[in-house]
C-alpha cells in the first residue's frame, strides 16, 4: 500500500514548485504510514531518457528525496512512497517505481496472491523480476502485454483488462511512465480498506492521515494553466477535485490531452 503523485506540465518543474512548500511537506508527512521507501520517475527529454531514483529509506529523514523534490528535473514524473504490507520486505529490489526500457511503473494496492500474477507472465518476463512483490510482477505482465501486442497503448489496455478479470477485489491503482505518455489507474471499487492495519500503527485512531479510513484507495486530480497532477488521497489542501470511480487514462507528455481508456470493452473485443 502506497501513495502516488505524478504530473505533466509544459516545462521542468520541481515537485515543490507544483504543490507549494506546505504541499511537499503534507506529502511527505504522508511517511507517518508510508515509511518504507520512496522513488521518483522522470522523463529527461534533453537526454531522451527516462530516470528513477529510489530508496528503501523513509522520504522524511532521507536527504536525497529532500533533494530530487525541490530540483526542476523534468516536465514529467512521478513519486512513490511504499508501505510494505502483507509481510513484504523492505529492501531496494522492492522499492517503486519498477523500471525497464524507459517505462517506469508505480502501484499502490496490495494484488493477491502473488502466484496468480506470476503465472500470467512468459518464461522471460519472470527471468526479469528482481523482486518479491505483486507490484513488479504487475509491471512486468504490463510490459509484456506492451511488446506482445507491439503496441503500446492496446498492450496497456489489454493488460489491464485481465488484471481487472482475474483480480477483481484488488486495487490496481497505479500510474505509469513511458517515453510519450503518463498512464493513470483509479481502479479499487472492490478492495478492502488497510482500516486494521492502520488501526495497529496509531493509538488515536484521529492522528491517522487525512481520509486514509475511509477513502485510502481515493484519488485526486487539479488541472492548471501550465500542468496536469494526481495524487493519492492524503493531501488535505483546496483545488482538488476526485479522479472518478474505476477509470484508467493517458495523457500525451507534449500535448497534455487526456484520453479515457475502457480495458473492459478492450476484452470483450
Amino acid at each position: 500500500m502506497c501513495r502516488l503523485l505524478g504530473y505533466v506540465s509544459d516545462r521542468p518543474r520541481a515537485v515543490a514548485d507544483l504543490l507549494g512548500e506546505d504541499g511537499v511537506e503534507s506529502f511527505t508527512s504522508l511517511t507517518a504510514v508510508h515509511a518504507d521507501g520512496w522513488g521518483m520517475a522522470w522523463r529527461d527529454e534533453d537526454a531522451e531518457a527516462t530516470r528513477t531514483a529510489t530508496s528503501p529509506r523513509t522520504a522524511a529523514t532521507d536527504d536525497e528525496y529532500q533533494r530530487l523534490v525541490r530540483q526542476p528535473l523534468a516536465a514529467a514524473g512521478l513519486v512513490h512512497l511504499r508501505w510494505a504490507t502483507g509481510g513484504l520486505p523492505v529492501r531496494p529490489e522492492n522499492t517503486h517505481p519498477f523500471f525497464e526500457d524507459g517505462y517506469a511503473f508505480a502501484h499502490n494496492g496490495h494484488v493477491s496472491p502473488i502466484s496468480r500474477i506470476e503465472a500470467l507472465l512468459t518464461r522471460e518476463s519472470r527471468s526479469a523480476l528482481i523482486g518479491d512483490t505483486d507490484s513488479e510482477r504487475y509491471f512486468r505482465f504490463v510490459l509484456q502485454c506492451m511488446r506482445e501486442d507491439d503496441n503500446e497503448v492496446g498492450g496497456f489496455t489489454r493488460a489491464l483488462g485481465t488484471m481487472i478479470q482475474r483480480f477483481p477485489h484488488s486495487s490496481l491503482n497505479a500510474l505509469m511512465l513511458t517515453p510519450e505518455r503518463m498512464y493513470a489507474i483509479h481502479i479499487n471499487s472492490k478492495a478492502d480498506s488497510p482500516l486494521r492495519a492502520l488501526r495497529e500503527l496509531f493509538d488515536d485512531e484521529d492522528d491517522i492521515p487525512d481520509r486514509h479510513t475511509d477513502e485510502y484507495f481515493a484519488m485526486d486530480y487539479r488541472v492548471t494553466d501550465d500542468s496536469i497532477q494526481i495524487v493519492s488521497s492524503g493531501l488535505d489542501e483546496p483545488g482538488w477535485d476526485p479522479v472518478p470511480a474505476d477509470t484508467a487514462v493517458m495523457i500525451d507528455l507534449g500535448t497534455r490531452e487526456v484520453t479515457r481508456l475502457d480495458p473492459i470493452i478492450s476484452m470483450a473485443d
